[in-house]
């Protein structure tokens, strides 16, 4: 039960709880109840809850008895928008090493999009008309004002998009994104799979037929028609099964993060591309759309094996042990840790490298983490936005900059990876804490803080 009782001006909120294991009318806890407070429930539900401005009002009257109008709401996100915006604007982007870039589609118009590949700070999201050379350069020509200036960056093929990175930052390497290739390749896979089910499935129904099928002397146009069903049926099988090699190949050995070195990858990433061009008369219209992509995109997709084995070559000069140990310890990543071929490898590999083992084994790990092939983050900062967008049909500079301020701000309750649990994407890049983000709004302190 909720009581509400006038003190000094503000009020409190007793909260009651009537049951069992309370004693009637048992106050756990009291919150004052403040002009403050209630801008911090608004900004929080829209925020945390990701709630829209009409169920905002209908909390406020029956939970809070309080009236509330859209416009009292769109004035007190407005307010702390303009807050959040100058917070972002003045952000030291200089500790970012490594940038990913993408394009999110929101009503058909794009969503510029650049994060941190570390640290996952966000520090691009703009709404825009097009996605050119020119709106690209603006932006990153914005935040290189604020000391971004990575070593290289990751995207797609986007021509509008690496332009304008060319324009805007001159020689910065934009490697190539492996996820949005590997799945236009399995994409293609599976297609030439549903055809030569397909067919099959027309093979079979031709046998099927026994009016026709079971006569002692078929007729000659029955028979040819069986005849090129079964041909059909031969030929779709055998470039399905061709073309999933292939990809299971790329996707396997020659773009995953643990592999051979750069010129051995080369080889045979041109392997599989002469491969796709040996059948691609089979198909010319599905598969030159991706063997074109692939050759297009060799140098640019294969750009991370190159990083990869310049921080492989480092590990094997600090702890002076050959290249080759430390490249069999980096292909070990490429079994699971639970099959019994790795661990006969991770036994042979420590016999080998002797007392420097867990050193090298250490090393190796934290070179491949810190060594990204493809902008996904994008992919999850979009899915992490589509809740907020869906709820508009039009995405402001105002509403953009306040969703950027709180991804970038909002602590980790969970992770996979347990350095970023407790912390925030901006103490993540920078290294150092700051308060709770209602509280960098000008809504602070939290009551729980008196606690």
């Amino acid at each position: 039960m909720l009581n509400r009782v006038g003190v000094s001006g503000h009020k409190k909120i007793f909260l009651h709880v009537n049951g069992d294991q309370c004693a009637l009318g048992t106050v756990l806890f009291q919150v004052q109840v403040t002009k403050r407070w209630l801008r911090q429930v608004i900004v929080a539900l829209a925020l945390i809850c990701r709630s829209s401005y009409l169920g905002i009002i209908e909390f406020m009257r029956d939970l809070l008895g309080w009236p509330i109008s859209i416009g009292t709401i769109h004035n007190v996100l407005h307010a702390v928008a303009e807050q959040a915006g100058v917070i972002n604007g003045t952000q030291d982007l200089s500790c970012i090493r490594t940038g990913l870039h993408d394009e999110l589609f929101h009503a058909g118009k794009p969503v510029l999009a650049g994060v941190c590949a570390q640290s996952t700070y966000c520090y691009l999201l703009a709404a825009e008309q097009h996605r050119d050379a020119d709106t690209w350069g603006i932006h990153l020509l914005d935040a290189a004002q604020q000391g971004l200036n990575p070593d290289y960056t990751i995207a797609d093929a986007g021509q509008g998009l690496r332009a304008g990175q060319k324009a805007a930052w001159g020689d910065t390497p934009c490697h190539g994104d492996v996820f949005h290739i590997i799945h236009q390749c399995e994409g293609l896979a599976n297609t030439l799979s549903r055809i030569a089910k397909g067919a099959r499935s027309r093979r079979e129904n031709l046998e099927a037929k026994p009016s026709r099928a079971d006569q002692p002397d078929p007729n000659e146009a029955f028979v040819t028609e069986l005849a090129l069903a079964r041909q059909a049926e031969t030929r779709a099988r055998e470039l399905g099964r061709g073309i999933r090699t292939l990809v299971q190949w790329l996707s396997h050995d020659v773009l995953a993060l643990a592999g051979p070195d750069r010129a051995t990858r080369r080889e045979l990433f041109d392997f599989i591309t002469d491969e796709l061009e040996r059948l691609e008369p089979e198909d010319a219209r599905r598969i030159r759309p991706v063997r074109v992509a692939l050759r297009n995109q060799r140098d640019d997709l294969l750009a991370f094996a190159g990083v990869l084995d310049k921080k492989l070559s480092g590990i094997a000069r600090s702890l002076e042990i050959s290249q080759s140990l430390v490249r069999e310890a980096c292909l070990l990543h490429r079994l699971p840790n639970t099959s019994t071929a790795y661990w006969q490898g991770w036994n042979r590999l420590r016999a080998n490298i002797g007392d420097k083992f867990r050193a090298v084994f250490k090393a190796v790990n934290q070179a491949m983490a810190r060594t990204p092939r493809s902008s996904s983050l994008v992919e999850n900062l979009n899915s992490r936005l589509r809740n907020y967008f869906t709820l508009r049909r039009h995405l402001g500079t105002s509403c953009l900059d306040l969703l950027r301020f709180f991804l970038n701000h909002r602590r980790y309750m969970r992770s996979q990876l347990a350095e970023r649990v407790g912390k925030s994407p901006r103490e993540l890049m920078t290294g150092e804490s700051h308060p709770h983000w209602l509280s960098l709004l000008g809504l602070g302190p939290l009551q729980s803080q008196h606690a």
